[in-house]
């Protein structure tokens, strides 16, 4: 009876319970389902850890997850660690290519401003706000990157919100396209890229950091990490660099970047009426995201002679690969012989650059 009294059994409760439900439906669809297994497995093992009474995993200054949380999201360490892999893996070359896809990276950046404002406007502080509107970005480390600077509070919730919207990609983005393009948009083939130099590529990393970090300079721990992870890529003299920022040390940052996430995530913080507000408002962001991405590139059709299939402007959001895959089967269905993936890597790339802009702007204005 006295082992019975000091376990954490006679703490359980209704919300803890129903929190446990929610950690096994992340597992779930990580496994199962292989929605964005590599984040959701984690988070989802992170909630349940941290619905457990008297475990003490996030006992501030004492719990194991509490230290990863404060000492790896909270001083800034993981998120940059995390661009820095990415920059590692990504070819900027389909961008270069064709300088003018940058501007649908940045239009799909409206999604983020517009729920920004709907956000303040249904009763959430600026800081709050600014963290829901990030989500339409769909970019998981620069939503915890701003998530924990802006509104600690909340930053299981956007992070589990941005994280399944990009798992999601494939069934909330082709019906949004095929409403704002017609067929014969769809089956626009792209004029065939110049080759880009290798100069070009070694270059890029190096004026993108100057550029970005002195016009927006709160963006420079992602930025700069990411660039120089680009580099150590385009360089092609630090193969050794390049492998680990790109594979053994980004699978080990997503670790103790997704436990601590799905870790904040316990029954007092999470399950409140306006968790609901925030999931609907990521989602209104994303899907407004994809659809001014479509909308601009067809503006910018009519004043160019060699058309852009408009369906490239839905790559826009940050979810590499993810949105790039989907804008490319998508151009396969109107046309078999329409091979669009590498012309939507171009905005998809220039999306994650938007959007860790828009998360410094809103840095620089309300931190």
């Amino acid at each position: 009876m006295s082992l019975f009294e000091t376990s954490g059994f006679i703490y359980l409760t209704p919300g803890i319970i129903i929190m446990w439900v929610i950690a096994f439906v992340l597992i779930y669809l990580a496994i199962a389902k292989d929605y964005e297994p590599l984040l959701l497995l984690p988070i989802g093992f992170g909630i349940l850890l941290a619905n457990l009474p008297l475990a003490g995993l996030m006992e501030p200054d004492e719990g194991l997850l509490w230290r990863f949380y404060h000492y790896g999201i909270q001083w800034e360490i993981i998120p940059p660690l995390i661009f820095l892999g990415l920059g590692a893996l990504t070819d900027f070359g389909p961008l270069l290519a064709n300088p003018r896809l940058i501007f649908l990276g940045a239009g799909a950046q409206a999604g983020v401003y517009l729920a920004f404002f709907a956000a303040h406007a249904m009763g959430f502080n600026l800081n709050e706000a600014a963290t829901i509107g990030i989500i339409g970005g769909a970019d998981g480390p620069t939503t915890i990157f701003l998530a924990a600077k802006l509104a600690p509070h909340m930053l299981g919730t956007c992070a589990v919100a941005a994280y399944s919207y990009m798992a999601l990609v494939p069934i909330i983005q082709p019906p949004i396209m095929r409403l704002l393009t017609s067929k014969q948009e769809r089956v626009i083939k792209m004029k065939k890229s110049r080759k880009v130099t290798t100069l070009e590529k070694r270059l890029f990393p190096i004026v993108a950091t100057i550029v970005i970090i002195l016009l927006i300079p709160a963006s420079a721990p992602l930025i700069s990490m990411f660039m120089i992870g680009n580099l150590f890529r385009e360089a092609r003299v630090v193969e050794r660099l390049t492998h680990a920022a790109g594979n053994e040390l980004l699978n080990i940052v997503t670790i103790f970047l997704g436990l601590p996430v799905g870790a904040t995530m316990n029954a007092e913080n999470f399950l409140k009426p306006q968790v609901i507000f925030i999931f609907f408002l990521g989602l209104f962001a994303f899907m407004i995201s994809t659809a001014t991405g479509i909308l601009l590139a067809k503006l910018m059709n009519l004043f160019s002679k060699n058309k852009i299939n408009p369906l490239l402007g839905a790559a826009g959001v940050s979810a590499v690969p993810m949105a790039a895959r989907v804008v490319h089967k998508e151009g396969a269905k109107a046309d078999k012989k329409n091979y669009l993936l590498m012309y939507a890597m171009g905005p998809n790339v220039a999306g994650v650059i938007g959007t860790v802009i828009a998360a410094g702007i809103f840095l620089t204005l309300l931190r």
